[in-house]
């Protein structure tokens, strides 16, 4: 085994250990902003949010699963989101597991699921929240892009 092929292993297996890491902390950080009701659900109520008050978005999440990877107006839909985080400093990351994402930010009124395909962590610009799972996102989302991971894949824990 040569050299490249250990560090290749070794950062692999970092990498695994990032995005399960930043898994958990995405977990915690929609637990603790639904808490606050600082989340938006739904890729409609998203724009609205980021129409009406971009700077209280903290967070985006964008989900999507096999079911729904070739429905183009939702790829559109993800498109503009992520232009208009990427223009306002937002970070953005992706889930594949859109019912888990469902089962954590919990059912409307009626009792359906919600629209969870993308999902907004806001936070009051007056009154900032702070969160250590918010920053513990950050960070990854910012070693992500220093290795040209625009819009990084993370993967929730299993429960």
């Amino acid at each position: 085994m040569t050299l490249e092929e250990i560090s290749g292993q070794e950062n692999t297996m970092d990498n695994a250990d990032r995005v399960q890491s930043a898994g958990a902390a995405l977990e915690e950080l929609l637990i603790a902003a639904k808490k606050q009701d600082y989340l938006t659900v739904g890729v409609y109520e998203s724009a609205k949010v980021m129409n009406v008050d971009p700077d209280s978005v903290a967070f985006c999440v964008l989900a999507t699963d096999e079911e729904y990877e070739c429905d183009i107006a939702l790829q559109i839909h993800f498109t503009l989101i992520q232009a208009f985080c990427f223009d306002n400093d937002i970070n953005v990351v992706r889930v594949n597991d859109i019912d888990r994402l469902a089962d954590l930010v919990g059912a409307d009124d009626s009792g359906e699921p919600k629209d969870a395909h993308c999902i907004l962590v806001t936070s009051p610009s007056a009154n900032p929240w702070k969160d250590p799972a918010l920053d513990k996102l950050s960070l990854f989302c910012e070693e992500s892009r220093s290795a040209y991971d625009w819009v990084p894949a993370i993967t929730l824990p299993e429960r």
